[in-house]
């Protein structure tokens, strides 16, 4: 029996050694065991004749604008995928449909503009997210990552936000480390939720002493504790145009209703006086005339 299997497994790893060897690479890349390595090429383009069994993917430091979904559809083992340092914009809503089981991607140093829902929405296994030093991202939409419920690791660091929405982060419940210094933060009392949140949180925050204050003047460059501090003393004694207006609104209501109130009582006193002086001239009458 094992000799008769021995040629069998012979003819099995031979076949195996020529379809290794047949397996195409990208021109210009490196390829090893399931690994694609495009480092610093200067592709224009995503590169085709990618092999299929690819988990590794590294097309960092190159000029790509656009990431093509139906070719990253067909890379569906793909769990690692480093598109740093490229010119990768704003067009990334559903690209990434066809790699559900990415866990790592890298997307720094690009022109991405915004983060909507359907950007990362397909990625239900991520687990490290960079977008950072992208400094033209001034959106990030709500529920952004609201199907990320997996993400350790999310650096959003160097880009143009002034706001994050508090529920954009608190809803992350595996996320462990947090970047966001050197941002341009408007530190108003829209913000001072978000804030309260970045202190109470068991989130790390690396480079935390860059983590400032951009707008208003008076807060610039100020770290996070001592602006919540500043917000919750303005804040929480602030009052805007529609709190003036329901305060004028229950004075009003108040003085109106003490005014009637005082009419009604003189209303009734006079009736009274009448009642009562009625009475007693009834009574004289009735004396009189005994």
């Amino acid at each position: 029996m094992s000799s008769s299997g021995r040629p069998w497994s012979l003819s099995l790893l031979f076949l195996l050694g020529m379809a290794s060897e047949g397996i195409n690479c990208p021109s210009r890349c490196s390829c090893q065991y399931l690994e694609v390595n495009c480092t610093g090429q200067q592709l224009q383009e995503f590169p085709v004749d990618i092999p299929l069994g690819t988990r590794q993917l590294i097309l960092a430091a190159n000029n790509v604008s656009y990431l093509p979904a139906v070719e990253l559809s067909f890379l569906a083992d793909l769990v690692y995928l480093d598109c740093r340092k490229n010119l990768l914009g704003d067009d990334l809503d559903f690209t990434f449909i066809g790699v559900a089981k990415l866990v790592y991607l890298d997307l720094s140093f690009n022109n991405l503009t915004q983060v909507t829902f359907s950007t990362f929405s397909p990625l239900l296994s991520l687990v490290v997210l960079k977008i950072s030093d992208n400094p033209n991202l001034v959106a990030i939409e709500k529920d952004a990552f609201a199907n990320n419920t997996w993400l350790r690791h999310l650096d959003v660091s160097r880009t143009g936000l002034t706001f994050l929405d508090t529920s954009t982060i608190r809803d992350l419940p595996n996320l462990r480390l947090l970047g966001l210094s050197d941002n341009l933060w408007h530190c108003n009392c829209s913000f001072l939720d978000f804030i309260t949140w970045m202190m109470e949180s068991n989130v790390h925050f690396p480079d935390a002493d860059n983590i400032t204050c951009y707008t208003p003047a008076g807060l610039h460059a100020l770290r996070m504790p001592a602006v919540e501090a500043q917000l919750h003393f303005s804040c929480l004694t602030q009052l805007y145009k529609q709190d003036y207006f329901f305060l004028c609104l229950v004075g009003f209501c108040i003085f109106f209703a003490g005014t009637m109130a005082a009419w009604l009582a003189g209303v009734c006193a006079v009736i009274y006086k009448v009642h009562a002086s009625k009475g007693e001239e009834e009574e004289e009458e009735e004396k009189e005339e005994e």
